[in-house]
């Protein structure tokens, strides 16, 4: 199996978070060897964007390994991982990862899966759209116990600046390459969040669900070490 891939083994401890491997431009021998050389180094292993067939392909490349009986494909999250992950951390508090449409559930899987393996309580909200307001405002008692929000739209992407403004956590947009037309494959619900007018809501690239659950676990690890206080 390939060695060329340069592992970055000590991004946990250096800023908290493990280095996922892309998987969609990468060959099932290139990520079964670089899982297999995370599980070696005792790392948190996981593949984001591998789809069913790749994953299968990587499992046949893992065969006669000890640790294959701990692979696992994440259908709706198109996530692979090997091991276990991180230890839940209930202290840092909770994040909710909310979209606008069942159609956005890889992305918004994606992060929820990616929180999940660092040890963060989340929860998904699914279906709570601008089209039909009452879905989202029905919720926002549940909303208010989450420390972080993560929102997932496509179409127009109007449901993180609505949701900036009724709540006062974080809330980190993830525009979605979901809807007709003019949507542009995302375009207009990145542009649109760009422009919200909800002042300190932060957006994240195109589908990038694992790119919002490390942005949360940022801002969930810098609230841990504020109220743990100055280093000895």
């Amino acid at each position: 199996m390939s060695e060329t891939a340069r592992l970055d083994l000590q991004r946990r401890s250096r800023i908290g978070m493990v280095e996922a491997i892309w998987g969609e431009h990468k060959t099932a021998e290139q990520i079964a060897g670089i899982l297999l050389r995370l599980h070696a180094a005792d790392e948190l292993a996981l593949a984001t964007r591998v789809d069913a067939a790749k994953a299968d392909t990587v499992r046949q490349h893992l065969q006669g390994e000890a640790c294959v009986g701990q692979l696992q494909f994440h259908p709706d999250a198109r996530c692979l991982s090997l091991g276990a992950p991180a230890p839940l951390r209930p202290e840092l508090g909770e994040v909710v990862v909310l979209s606008g449409g069942t159609s956005d559930l890889p992305v918004a899987s994606e992060a929820q899966l990616a929180l999940h393996w660092h040890g963060i309580c989340c929860e998904q909200l699914l279906d709570v759209g601008v089209a039909g307001l009452h879905r989202l405002l029905g919720q926002l008692e549940r909303l208010q116990q989450a420390r972080v929000l993560i929102a997932c739209a496509g179409m127009e992407g109007a449901l993180p600046t609505v949701l900036a403004g009724l709540m006062p956590q974080p809330v980190i947009g993830v525009p979605v390459s979901v809807g007709y037309g003019v949507s542009a494959g995302g375009q207009a619900a990145l542009h649109g969040m760009l422009a919200s007018c909800a002042p300190g809501m932060s957006v994240v690239n195109i589908d990038n669900g694992y790119g919002a659950a490390m942005a949360a676990l940022r801002i969930l690890n810098s609230g841990a070490a504020a109220a743990a206080g100055p280093l000895p």
